[in-house]
C-alpha cells in the first residue's frame, strides 16, 4: 500500500505537479506514492480505493497551486464548498484518520488558504505548516521536498524492490601478438584465436 498520498485539483498546476510526482517516484518508488491518475486500475471503484487510500496513508501531501481555492463549477460554486469534493473528501479523510498532511505551496504565487476560506471540516488545514515548492531553482526545490519526506518518513522507499542487479559484466581480455618480423599488430577477445602469419 502506497505511503504518501498527492492530493491535487487536476486544473490547478499540472506541469508543476506531474514534475513533482515524477521526483518522488524517481527518489521512493512509484510503489509508495498514491497519484489517483495512476494508481487506481481501470475498471476499479475509485471512490471506495480514495477513501481507503487517504484513510490508510502515513503522509498526505496537499497540492496547492495559485487557482486550487477558487476553481469554480459551471454555476459558480467554489468546488471546495461542495460537500462531495473530491479533496475536500480526501483531506477530511486522512484528518479524521489522524495521518499527518502536509500543505505544499505550488510556485511562487500560491498561498495557504486561511481557515475562514476553508469548510470547517477541513479548516484545520490552514494550520498546518507547509512546505513550499518554488518555480525559481525548480530542481533544487524538488531535492529539498525530497529531504523533507524523508526526514519526515525516514525509511520511505526502503520497501521498494530495487531493480535486479545487473550480472557482472566479463572482463574483456585483449591480447596481442606482434609478427617477429615487424609487421602488424593483431587484437583479440579471449575465446579469438589468433593465428600469426
Amino acid at each position: 500500500m502506497p505511503r504518501v498520498f498527492l492530493s491535487f485539483r487536476k486544473a490547478d498546476s499540472r506541469w508543476m505537479r506531474n514534475l513533482l510526482y515524477r521526483s518522488l517516484a524517481d527518489r521512493f518508488g512509484s510503489g509508495e506514492i498514491f497519484k489517483s491518475g495512476g494508481s487506481i486500475p481501470a475498471g476499479a471503484d475509485f471512490a471506495e480505493i480514495l477513501r481507503r487510500q487517504a484513510a490508510e496513508c502515513e503522509l498526505m501531501l496537499v497540492l496547492i497551486g495559485p487557482a486550487w481555492l477558487d476553481i469554480r463549477d459551471d454555476d459558480g460554486t467554489r468546488r471546495i464548498d461542495r460537500a462531495h469534493d473530491w479533496v475536500r473528501v480526501e483531506i477530511r479523510t486522512a484528518l479524521k484518520a489522524g495521518n499527518r498532511v502536509v500543505p505544499v505551496l505550488l510556485g511562487d504565487a500560491a498561498m495557504l488558504p486561511e481557515a475562514s476560506e476553508l469548510p470547517s471540516e477541513i479548516a484545520g488545514l490552514a494550520g498546518l505548516q507547509f512546505l513550499r515548492v518554488s518555480e525559481t531553482h525548480l530542481t533544487d526545490e524538488l531535492e529539498r521536498l525530497c529531504a523533507d519526506m524523508t526526514a519526515l518518513l525516514p525509511d520511505l522507499g526502503s520497501r521498494s524492490a530495487s531493480p535486479a542487479a545487473a550480472p557482472a559484466a566479463e572482463p574483456t581480455v585483449t591480447m596481442t601478438a606482434r609478427a617477429s618480423d615487424g609487421g602488424s599488430v593483431y587484437q583479440a577477445a579471449r575465446d579469438q584465436t589468433i593465428n600469426p602469419a
